[in-house]
């Protein structure tokens, strides 16, 4: 039985725009794409832990906007419905360029789902951080060396200038809220966009490390 089979003995567990990007994903792959049908490729995630995400773009090289994107994961019924609904927010008109597919946010990716419980939330973190991927592989292939940024050092509070790491390594320094989190990196949780940011990172880094 799959993940989303059973909690369909609690109905209220995921949306019904969940439900139809799981039961019918956009853009999904069940094979590795060839060579010559894409030119940057993204990943997050591990088998080992059950999720690993595969993104495949076709970017014009005039524009820089992604006029394909492909993908393919092993994950929950969350990761493949946030992945379905990750690409088809990329894809939108006339596609996104580069930038605004990298400032793509989890919260975002969720508002579009509908939502996503609690214990899910990590699942659509991996979706925007394998596109960030992807990315940032365009630009090692196209050798515009000066506009990759490692995920490593992802700002989430440009004031405080605390990274995607540094709150990372709070929770690995036993931090187990997101007070404890601005206690010890000093992210400015009083901004809307930096608190729901910092706030997903948290739940995506205890979910990890803590279960």
């Amino acid at each position: 039985m799959t993940d989303l089979e059973q909690d369909n003995f609690q109905p209220w567990f995921y949306s019904e725009i969940v439900r139809e990007h799981f039961f019918h994903p956009q853009n999904f792959l069940d094979h590795d794409l060839e060579l010559d049908k894409y030119n940057a490729m993204g990943r997050a995630g591990s088998p080992a832990c059950g999720d690993e995400l595969r993104v495949w773009l076709w970017v014009d090289e005039n524009d820089e906007r992604i006029k394909k994107f492909y993908w393919r994961t092993f994950g929950c019924a969350s990761a493949i419905a946030a992945t379905s609904m990750t690409s088809v927010i990329v894809l939108e008109g006339e596609g996104m360029t580069l930038a605004e597919a990298r400032a793509i946010t989890p919260q975002q990716i969720m508002e579009s789902l509908g939502g996503l419980p609690t214990r899910k939330i990590h699942c659509s973190v991996l979706s925007d951080k394998a596109l960030r991927d992807a990315v940032n592989d365009y630009y090692r292939r196209t050798k515009q060396f000066d506009k990759i940024e490692p995920e490593a050092t992802r700002i989430v509070d440009p004031i405080a200038r605390v990274t995607d790491k540094d709150i990372e390594e709070a929770i690995l320094s036993g931090a187990k809220s997101v007070e404890e989190v601005a206690q010890k990196t000093g992210v400015r949780l009083n901004d809307p966009r930096v608190g729901q940011e910092a706030a997903q990172l948290v739940k995506f880094y205890l979910e990890k490390y803590q279960g």
